[in-house]
This record gives structure tokens, C-alpha cells and sequence, in this order.
């Protein structure tokens, strides 16, 4: 081990391999928010002021309630990617782990809600 070059005893020691597919995960998911987020606000917005049986009757529509539904999946699916890119900057250890954990089911299962109740108004 000590005939080693710095080259050899650092090959294969590097990065975890995953920093990248993580930075254009959300690189992706912002220009899919880019999109998303005007499209939702223009359809969401028709919908204000409505009573609420023209509120239901305009999410039974699929185009409404699929930007309403897209919009909450990858804007949780960001919110995920950026909370963990923070954890993972300024907390340690084990706390770390859990708490990595501990977002994801929160920003999962908020995601899952949102789309579950946009699903119960679509059909």
C-alpha cells in the first residue's frame, strides 16, 4: 500500500456518481415548472369565483386537473431534490439519514394527497 501513487490510492475514491444526474433532475423539473406554473395559474384562475359545483364541474375537464396534477408532482418532486441538497449541505451523520428520509415521505405523501383529491374532483 505505501508503493501506491496519489493517482492509484485515489481512483475509484472520488464523487459518489449520482451529483450529477441529481443537478439536471432539477435542472429538468425547473424548466418542467417553468412551464407548468403559468399554465396552472391561468387554468387555476378561470376557476376562482366560481361556485362550487362550477369549481367540480370545470377539474371533471382532464386538461385542468392534468396541469393541476402534473404541477403538484414535480413541484414536490423539486421540493424533494432541493430540501435534500440543503440537508445534505448542513446537517451530519445519522440525523443526516433520518432526515433525508423524513422529506421525502413528507413531500411524497403531500404529493400523493394533492393528486389523490385533484383524481376524487376529475372523476
Amino acid at each position: 500500500m505505501a508503493y501506491l501513487t496519489d493517482r492509484k490510492r485515489a481512483l475509484g475514491m472520488g464523487s459518489a456518481k449520482t451529483g450529477t444526474a441529481h443537478f439536471w433532475a432539477m435542472k429538468v423539473s425547473s424548466v418542467a415548472l417553468l412551464i407548468l406554473i403559468p399554465l396552472f395559474v391561468f387554468t387555476f384562475g378561470a376557476a376562482l369565483g366560481g361556485t362550487y359545483e362550477d369549481v367540480l364541474a370545470y377539474y371533471a375537464k382532464p386538461f385542468p386537473a392534468i396541469v393541476a396534477a402534473l404541477t403538484l408532482a414535480v413541484g414536490f418532486k423539486h421540493f424533494n431534490d432541493g430540501v435534500q441538497v440543503m440537508i445534505e449541505d448542513y446537517v451530519h451523520g445519522l440525523s443526516q439519514k433520518v432526515a433525508i428520509i423524513l422529506m421525502t415521505c413528507l413531500s411524497y405523501g403531500a404529493a400523493a394527497v394533492g393528486i389523490f383529491a385533484i383524481a376524487r374532483i376529475a372523476l
